[in-house]
Parts: structure tokens; C-alpha cells; sequence
């Protein structure tokens, strides 16, 4: 086992470690260098930070697997409520019936990908200190490391633990804390409340040191203080601490304006003033048709856009007043009755159809063999073939919807109304926006909607849902929803397993602890 262990860590740092394009980040370039010598300067030590961030993009496991868009495509949008993709075969997947099949691959990707970047981490965690270099720069490497754990964790709680109000106050073991290279191979599940315990340590560091050392990031796929602000911003939503959560989302949002409707309309493939941190994607840096973008991007190539168009739901989509400039990124077929199936929402007479004609001819990247269908996504494009573009992971809309749902909470309406209206008609989103009188279940209700409309297909439908203890709901084409039979089920929020994943086998297999 211990041979084994060995091997693991160092295929990680491999992969964290390999070459990649002068325009992203300068890693280093050989896999025949020891850890010792990967650490001797800060130098280098920036070298494996840049890893961290290259190990958000790269293929993982299999083929289908590709990091952070992973995460968001299969566990935030498929198995959620506001996304609409017509793949039955997927069942298992969309309908919620892994969280119990700890041998599948998709129960353990999560588990790999994030015990991955944090078991990096923790190398540069214990190591940048004995670095020769700059004290500043050691500082905010170590920060960023810091940074990386605590996302990770953040993210595993929220798939590995159950949500807040079902863990007894924190009590449900569900993760293990590696926070060092020194731990022993084999340790026991931690708690939930020992999880977030680490994370808010994790990100207290993180600032403290960030602050100390007077230097900023220069792109925005490195981590700075807004990110971990940002971080804690989520990681405390998730548990409930109202506070924290509107503290945190506040600080992490002040140097982030939000966009106005040109940059809205532009494709969400490239950082504008509101991305507070992403991934960076070039031609030259892609995973091809494995690559987030190819699986949602309107213009793409792949077949899994042009054969199987993504939507909106249309109960989300029927809920948003037509003056929202967002509601115009889908395709509304209400000018196209009787041109497209229910059951698909697919045009199904191309050469005659003035939807499909009228819907290239507005966007004419759009694939020329590419299916066109109601409700059909044209929020997110490709910089390049077959999936290129940059993946943002928090942007400042984000936080301001932090910020209302933990006012709701703390019973704090007027403030929860007013960062809404900021969001929705200061923005110029909707001119026309009115929450004015709004009851107290109305204004959850907006969050609820706003969030679902604002942040569509970045990755958080499944974990909202979670996290509101909602029951996931969706109506059939032709019965009130846009969704195929097999596809349209109700997925109860209080079934058993709470739709948190178990411990993967492998992880049992090989923890001697957990047997």
C-alpha cells in the first residue's frame, strides 16, 4: 500500500508539473526532477502553484474527465433543475442513481480530482518556507496553495457530506483531512464541522499572508485575496453561517464590477472586470472535444453540442420577465409553434423551418450541421474549435447573490431586495425590475430564480438545490417542462441518501482506517 501511495503522489506532481504554452503558465518542464529540487527556490515553487491551476484543465482518469468542467457539467448542470440535454443514456446520471454505487467511476472522479490538487498543495504548503527567494513571494505562493485546499475541501463537502441541516450541526464524517505530507497514509473520515473548521483555518492563513506580503496576482487565473474571500463566501453559504457569507461575498466583489449588456452578450469565454477567477484555454493548451466548452458551447464542433443542444429549462425560462437581457440568450420558440417536436425540442422540417432560419441567420457561428432547438443555449460560445475558452469560476454575480440569500436568512428583506435590484436592474440586466412588493416567500423565490438565471451552466444548479433542500422537478415537452419522458422525474430533496456521494471504494480499499 505504501508503494502505491507513493506512486500516487508522485503522478500527481507529474501532471502538475508538465509543459504547457508560453501565452498560460510556466511550469516546470520534466518529470525526471525530484521534489527536493522542484522546491529549492521560489522560482520553481511558482512553477508548481502554476501546476495547481494547469490541473483545473487536464484530462483526468479517462477521457471524458477534464477538471474543473467536469464538475460543473456532470454534478452542477445534468443532475440539476434548470438544464435541459436530450441524452436518456444518461439516466443514471441526471436522475441522481450513483450517489450509492461507490465503484463507479463517477462516485470517485470528484474524490480523485480534488484529493489531487490537494495532495500538490499540501506539497507546496510544506515546503515553499525552506525555499530560497523572496520572503514576499513565499508568502503569496503559500497563499495560494492555502487557497487551492480550501476550494478543494469546499467543493468535496459539498458532494461527499450532506447538507447543513441534515449533519446534526457538523457531526456527519464524511472527509478526510490531509493537510500535510507528513500525515500517515491511513486516517479516519472527518467531520463535517472539522471540514469547514480547516477551510475557514485554511483561508484565515491565506489572507493574513497575502496581506503580509504587499503582492497582488497578474493574471486571472492565479489566486489573490479577492479569491479567497470569494472562497470563504461559498464554503460558508454552504454552511449556513449568514454572516460570514455576506462579509466574505462583500470583500471578495469590491473590485468587480458588474458587466454591462455588451460584455454579457460576449460569450462567457474570456475574462471580463466581473471574473474574480478562472482557468485559462487557448488552441494551444485544449483538450479538444473532451474540454468544457466543447460539451456546451453553442458554436462548437463537437458532437455533443451540435447533436445534443443545450437549454434552459422552460419553467425557469417562462418565469423571467421578457425586458431581462439574459432571457434573450436562449431560444424562445413562442414565434414557432408546430415547427419544432415537445418531446425534443428540435426543429424537425430544417429546410423549411423559419425558427431554424431565423436562428442562424442571428447567429451564425452556429454549426451549419448543428440541430437547432427550443430553448437552446447561446450564453456560452468557443474562442476556438473544437471547445477553447476560458472557464470562470467566481465571478461577482455570484456574490452578490451571496450577499442577498445570507440577508434573506438573517431576516435582514429590504437589504436582501436592494442587492437584487442592484444585480438585476442597476446592472442594466433588467431596466424593468421591481421587487418592491414582494412578500417574504416571493423574495426567496427570486433568489432562487435569479440564481438559477444568472448563473446557468457554470455549475451550480445541482449544489443550489442541495443546499435550498429543494426537490428536483422536471416536466415532460408538452406537460409544462421541455424535457423527455425517461428524463422528466422529480427527485425528492429528503431521499436517503440526501444526494451526497459515499466514500469511494478505492479510497476504503486502501485506508485501513475506513475498513
Amino acid at each position: 500500500m505504501k508503494i502505491k501511495y507513493i506512486k500516487y503522489l508522485t503522478l500527481a506532481t507529474v501532471m502538475a508539473f508538465a509543459s504547457c504554452s508560453k501565452d498560460y503558465l510556466d511550469t516546470y518542464p520534466t518529470d525526471e526532477t525530484s521534489p527536493t529540487t522542484v522546491f529549492k527556490t521560489t522560482e520553481m515553487v511558482e512553477m508548481a502553484v502554476n501546476g495547481l491551476a494547469k490541473l483545473m484543465v487536464t484530462q483526468h482518469i479517462s477521457q471524458g474527465f477534464n477538471g474543473e468542467g467536469t464538475i460543473k457539467m456532470y454534478y452542477g448542470e445534468y443532475a440539476g433543475n434548470n438544464f435541459r440535454v436530450n441524452l436518456p443514456g444518461w439516466a443514471p446520471i441526471i436522475n441522481g442513481a450513483y450517489f450509492d454505487n461507490t465503484t463507479s467511476i463517477y462516485d470517485y472522479y470528484p474524490w480523485h480530482y480534488y484529493y489531487m490538487l490537494i495532495t500538490n498543495a499540501n506539497q507546496i504548503i510544506d515546503q515553499v518556507d525552506a525555499a530560497e527567494g523572496n520572503d514576499a513571494k513565499k508568502k503569496q505562493l503559500k497563499a495560494q496553495a492555502l487557497g487551492y485546499r480550501a476550494y478543494s475541501y469546499t467543493m468535496l463537502a459539498q458532494l461527499y457530506g450532506y447538507r447543513w441541516d441534515d449533519s446534526n450541526n457538523g457531526a456527519q464524517e464524511c472527509l478526510i483531512l490531509r493537510r500535510s505530507m507528513n500525515d500517515p497514509i491511513s486516517m479516519p473520515l472527518s467531520s463535517l464541522a472539522e471540514v469547514y473548521k480547516a477551510i475557514y483555518e485554511d483561508l484565515d492563513q491565506a489572507i493574513t499572508l497575502a496581506q503580509a506580503s504587499g503582492l497582488d496576482r497578474k493574471k486571472f487565473f492565479e489566486m489573490n485575496q479577492d479569491v479567497y474571500h470569494a472562497i470563504y463566501a461559498r464554503a460558508a453559504l454552504a454552511k449556513k453561517d449568514y454572516p460570514t457569507a455576506e462579509k466574505h461575498a462583500a470583500l471578495a466583489k469590491t473590485n468587480y464590477r458588474l458587466m454591462n449588456e455588451a460584455e454579457y452578450k460576449s460569450g462567457f469565454s474570456n475574462p471580463t472586470d466581473e471574473w474574480i477567477w478562472g482557468s485559462y484555454g487557448a488552441s494551444d493548451e485544449q483538450l479538444h472535444f473532451y474540454a468544457y466548452h466543447a460539451y456546451i458551447a453553442y458554436n462548437s464542433s463537437a458532437s455533443a453540442v451540435r447533436v445534443y443542444p443545450k437549454r434552459i429549462s422552460k419553467e425557469l425560462f417562462d418565469q423571467i420577465p421578457d425586458t431581462d437581457i439574459r432571457k434573450g440568450l436562449f431560444l424562445d420558440p413562442k414565434e414557432y409553434e408546430g415547427e419544432y417536436s415537445l418531446t425534443t425540442g428540435e426543429v424537425e422540417k430544417p429546410e423549411t423551418s423559419k425558427m431554424d432560419k431565423d436562428t442562424r441567420a442571428k447567429y451564425p457561428e452556429l454549426r451549419s450541421d448543428a440541430l437547432v432547438a427550443a430553448y437552446m443555449q447561446f450564453k456560452i460560445k468557443a474562442n476556438d474549435m473544437p471547445g477553447v475558452g476560458n472557464i470562470n469560476h467566481f465571478r461577482s454575480s455570484e456574490m452578490y447573490l451571496i450577499e442577498a440569500e445570507a440577508q434573506y436568512f438573517q431576516q435582514n428583506y429590504a437589504a436582501a431586495k436592494a442587492t437584487l435590484t442592484e444585480l438585476n436592474k442597476t446592472s442594466g440586466r433588467d431596466v424593468a425590475y421591481d421587487n418592491s412588493a414582494l412578500t417574504d416567500a416571493e423574495l426567496f423565490k427570486q433568489i432562487v430564480n435569479y440564481r438559477g438565471l444568472e448563473l446557468w451552466g457554470e455549475g451550480f444548479d445541482w449544489f443550489d438545490m442541495k443546499r435550498w433542500n429543494l426537490d428536483i422537478d422536471r416536466k415532460e415537452g408538452g406537460k409544462g417542462g421541455n424535457y423527455v419522458s425517461s428524463l422528466a422525474v422529480k427527485i425528492p430533496a429528503n431521499i436517503s441518501h440526501k444526494w451526497t456521494w459515499k466514500t469511494p471504494a478505492r479510497e476504503v480499499d486502501y485506508n485501513s482506517e475506513l475498513k
